[in-house]
């Protein structure tokens, strides 16, 4: 009698663990795609996305148009390129992705998960510009009277881009990252400006119905802290607002830290 109690607990033993192994295969880690913000490339994920991968996640990261090593002229450079090329990045990976995006990829994100809220598991805004239906990157930015880079903007003569001092892209960036990294900043190519005038459409049923978290920085000087809050409190569907007490590239300043919210996120 008692052998046979073994033997059938050594067999529930096997079944669960079977079910599990099983569970796993069916239910992989999530592709983290990274939507990178204005004056920076893909580049800007470099310390966190190694890290990423060492613990098993599949990371995707690209330049949007005329950003990085991105080759397309600035005057085809607009918004609906951008989301367009972030929604194909997004299309050629099976399964769901967690869509990342950074200061102004806040707004990309937004406008590709309308787009194709089905291949969105969920969306993380990153001391990002989240905005209202319609809401262009411009109104939000205008309203935030305390960031450094709305009065050190510099418009070139034709009109298309816009460059900030070394100084202020240091400040707003790179204060609290390495000097190789402040280095680097300081050379970023000028900032398309088609991408304050975009906007998308958001509706419940697309955009609406995917779980919303967002990762504040407190000593934020591009996107104060102040405006982010605004925008998560006038979002009313974030299901978590994480805190991180660095500048405007937390991916930067506190890469280990970050990529611990990431893992806790999903």
């Amino acid at each position: 009698m008692r052998l046979l109690f073994i033997i059938l607990m050594l067999t529930s033993t096997l079944l669960t663990t079977s079910c599990d192994d099983d569970k796993d295969e069916a239910d992989p880690k999530p592709t983290f795609v990274f939507v990178h913000g204005t004056f920076a490339g893909q580049y800007a994920w470099h310390l966190i996305k190694p890290k990423l991968e060492a613990k098993g996640y599949q990371v995707v990261t690209f330049d949007l148009p005329a950003h990085g090593d991105d080759q397309t002229p600035v005057s085809q450079a607009n918004f609906e390129l951008y989301v367009k090329t972030t929604v194909d990045k997004i299309n050629a990976i099976p399964g769901k992705v967690v869509l990342v995006g950074h200061s102004g990829g806040g707004m990309v994100i937004t406008a590709a998960a309308e787009r194709i809220p089905a291949k969105i598991e969920k969306l993380v805004y990153m001391c990002a510009f989240l905005p209202k239906s319609d809401q262009t990157l411009y109104e939000l930015a205008i309203s935030d009277t305390a960031s450094l880079l709305g009065r050190s903007l510099q418009p070139s003569q034709d009109g298309l881009t816009a460059s900030l001092p070394e100084d202020v892209l240091i400040q707003v960036f790179a204060v609290d990252a390495s000097e190789e990294i402040q280095k680097v900043v300081a050379k970023t190519r000028p900032e398309p400006l088609a991408i304050f005038q975009g906007k998308a459409t958001l509706t419940a049923a697309n955009f609406g119905k995917i779980p919303k978290y967002y990762i504040k920085t407190l000593k934020d000087e591009g996107i104060t802290p102040a405006t982010q809050q605004k925008m998560i409190d006038a979002n009313g569907s974030v299901v978590k607002t994480y805190t991180m007490n660095t500048s405007h590239s937390p991916y930067w300043a506190q890469p280990d830290e970050l990529v611990t919210i990431l893992q806790e996120i999903n």
